[in-house]
């Protein structure tokens, strides 16, 4: 008995249905070679339904190769079309099961450092402002282009760094990214060979450190205290490819680099002849003062310079830069174009007017205010609720501070009680090398937290820990 089931309700044209079923029935086996389908009149009768959508059906399925016809005699299936059920049950049970979105818990409040207040990105203006890009602008824009990026980008973001960074670059060594972590992919490749070796923070980001090992290099870790990296633990054995910093927000203790360690740090990178690499990615927001400058200021042509707008406005825009020095420029433009080409184009010219116009300034300024007191509410908070059984550090600059508890271990189990109370927090430990030295930190991102969630986390947090310190 040949079925078919017709459902005139669905949004699946007439002739896809009957083409995917028999299609299916063929790959599983059910209809096996040489057997014959019915005649277009038959089963257009059967299903009530157009012989025309029968005929284009068949004339699909011909085309694909799953059914033959002959002369005078009809359709039929064709050999070596029967794939076997089992695999694409398989298959299809592994995406039900582990690859649909997870909806937002909406009652989870996460600590999530990095993430800026994404209600407050400036919709209106980035929007209008796209809108002008896409509809004034050449239709080049819409053609493929070059792998460092736009120079009218380059050219203000070139500008833009040298007055509020103190970076010292020509367009030319500008490469656009896609956000810094592909920024880091590209020095990896540039710089590492199996068995090289990286010099670098401890703690630094995890995901860093899985970039740099991917390429078979071995990491050398150096600690870090409140000031950053301790550049007098520098190893006068070792001749790294380079060294790894976050001078003007280590990432996640906090320090700020002070000149006496920059200047260590560049005396041996010259004597080792190796580069530095300066990840730049949330210096904009101190909180005292102007932002720090640049270790790049001090020596272009030994340090690179990486940075990001993930963290200033958006993830989702996916825009970052590497500044290189003149002679790694070409390798990089090679590497970036057998990644993916380049970045969009109308979101490089929307970004390069949106800093021309100093509304990237502007919006700095207004999330500085908006961050400084979701910041101080945090540490009200934390101080109101642990009293001195909580120091805290790395708060001047960024989106996220570190708080060490007296007496507590954010072990596996620890961090799952707190989860149970619809609360995310991040160790300290997660991201070290060296493993034990940093179990009593966790990190606190309150970027994308109102005033309320953070107050009602850390009284989460509170329930979770009560019994260990107060």
């Amino acid at each position: 008995m040949f079925w078919i089931s017709i459902d005139r309700s669905l949004d699946t044209s007439l002739i896809r249905q009957v083409y995917e079923q028999i299609r299916i029935r063929i790959l599983h086996g059910e209809l096996q070679k040489g057997e014959r389908l019915p005649s277009t009149r038959e089963l257009s009768s059967s299903l009530q339904i157009s012989r025309n959508v029968i005929i284009e059906a068949y004339e699909q399925l011909v085309a694909e190769g799953y059914i033959v016809g002959q002369q005078g005699s009809g359709m039929y299936v064709a050999e070596g079309a029967y794939l076997g059920q089992q695999q694409k049950e398989e298959y299809l049970s592994f995406f039900e099961t582990n690859n649909l979105p997870e909806e937002k818990n909406i009652e989870m409040i996460d600590f999530r450092s990095g993430i800026p207040a994404l209600n407050l990105f400036p919709r209106k203006t980035w929007g209008q402002m796209a809108k002008q890009v896409y509809i004034e602008t050449s239709h080049s824009i819409f053609g493929y282009d070059h792998p460092e990026g736009r120079i009218e980008l380059r050219h203000v973001l070139s500008r833009y760094l040298k007055r509020t960074r103190g970076v010292h670059c020509h367009p030319d060594q500008l490469v656009v990214t896609t956000g810094a972590t592909q920024a880091l992919y590209l020095v990896a490749h540039l710089l590492l060979s199996p068995n090289d070796e990286v010099i670098l923070e401890d703690p630094i980001t995890h995901e860093i450190q899985k970039i740099f090992k991917s390429r078979g290099s071995s990491l050398y870790p150096i600690p870090v205290d409140e000031f950053g990296m301790k550049t007098s633990l520098l190893p006068s054995d070792k001749k790294p490819s380079f060294i790894f910093v976050t001078p003007s927000h280590q990432f996640p203790i906090g320090g700020i680099l002070p000149i006496q360690r920059r200047i260590q740090l560049i005396q041996f990178a010259r004597k080792t002849n190796c580069y530095i690499v300066e990840d730049d990615y949330d210096s904009e927001f101190r909180y005292q003062g102007t932002p720090v400058s640049s270790l790049q200021g001090l020596d272009p042509d030994r340090v690179i310079y990486i940075g990001t707008f993930s963290k200033i406005l958006s993830p989702a825009l996916r825009l970052g830069y590497l500044i290189l020095p003149p002679s790694l420029i070409n390798r990089c433009k090679d590497l970036r174009w057998f990644m993916d080409l380049h970045t969009p184009s109308p979101e490089q010219i929307t970004l390069a007017r949106f800093i021309d116009d100093r509304h990237l300034e502007h919006h700095i300024r207004k999330m500085k205010k908006v961050y400084k007191g979701r910041r101080d509410h945090l540490k009200a908070c934390l101080k109101n609720n642990f009293r001195d059984n909580i120091r805290i550090l790395g708060d001047s600059t960024g989106l996220h501070l570190v708080a060490e508890f007296k007496n507590v271990n954010f072990s596996k189990q620890m961090l799952a009680k707190i989860e149970k109370k619809q609360v995310k927090v991040y160790p300290v430990e997660l991201h070290t090398m060296k493993k034990g030295c940093h179990q009593s930190k966790i990190i606190l991102g309150y970027g994308n937290l109102t005033k309320g969630e953070i107050e009602e986390g850390v009284l989460r947090l509170k329930d979770v820990l009560a019994t260990k310190i107060l």
